[in-house]
């Protein structure tokens, strides 16, 4: 099985820089994307052979994550069910017989940490809320989790250390998820390797120089390690600030 993660940064945009040709190209299984920037109506995909979940922020032109998936799912929840973390469709989780299906767009805690109290807040409920399902089976869970965990995982981290993404108190709440038995599917196969990254600012030809951070990611129940295949980033793919991440997976 192939699933594909993508942080789209308005979906209708990348759409104009070939989306479309891109997801017929990878032909993934199931396909989650993060930051729609959508309401319902706003755009029509013609994805034959695939069923298609969204999940839409009240705020017009924020937010919002959907999944498309060949399978049809056993049941399809939106949200944590608390009000005041469903306000901005990031999450939708998808069950199906062997798994869970969770796809996030994690809140960013921007610019001076205005948001990181609340972002704390969501990161323990947001865990909970996947210990539940993992109790009742595996979790497959990817998206856009706006953290860096270790140095590694970006190109500078000294001059980083307080900024959103990694800060001290995020990467310890990342620290936390993985050590609730759950795997980070791209350090499981590659724990060294270097210069590897998901997201580049649009200053300064970051891109171009591959000045990034890895904050999308696929990770799993610790249970479905040997079931991996491979995890792969895409970071030829353009159309967004962000590239897709792909695992592949026996299930």
């Amino acid at each position: 099985m192939k699933l594909v993660s993508w942080n789209v940064n308005g979906l209708r945009a990348c759409v104009g820089k070939g989306f479309l040709d891109y997801f017929k190209q990878v032909d993934a299984d199931i396909f989650c994307i993060q930051e729609s920037k959508l309401q319902e109506g706003q755009i029509n995909l013609d994805l034959e052979g695939y069923e298609q979940y969204w999940n839409y922020a009240v705020k017009k032109g924020y937010s919002g994550t959907a999944v498309f998936t060949k399978t049809k799912p056993l049941s399809v929840h939106y949200g944590l069910g608390i009000e005041e973390h469903d306000q901005e469709g990031r999450v939708i989780t998808l069950e199906f017989e062997k798994f869970y299906l969770v796809n996030v767009y994690t809140p960013n805690s921007q610019r001076e940490l205005a948001r990181l109290d609340y972002r704390m807040t969501w990161e323990d409920v947001f865990l909970a809320y996947l210990q539940q399902l993992d109790a009742s089976k595996p979790v497959i869970l990817c998206g856009d989790l706006n953290v860096a965990h270790k140095e590694i995982d970006l190109k500078n981290p000294q001059t980083n250390r307080k900024n959103a993404g990694f800060t001290d108190e995020e990467r310890e709440k990342m620290t936390n998820l993985l050590s609730a038995n759950f795997t980070d599917t791209f350090r499981y196969f590659y724990p060294e390797k270097e210069d590897a990254y998901t997201w580049w600012s649009y200053m300064r030809q970051a891109r171009d120089r591959n000045v990034g951070w890895r904050i999308d990611y696929f990770i799993v129940s610790k249970r479905l390690e040997d079931q991996l295949v491979d995890a792969k980033i895409d970071a030829e793919i353009m159309g967004s600030d962000h590239c897709p991440v792909i695992l592949e997976i026996k299930i």
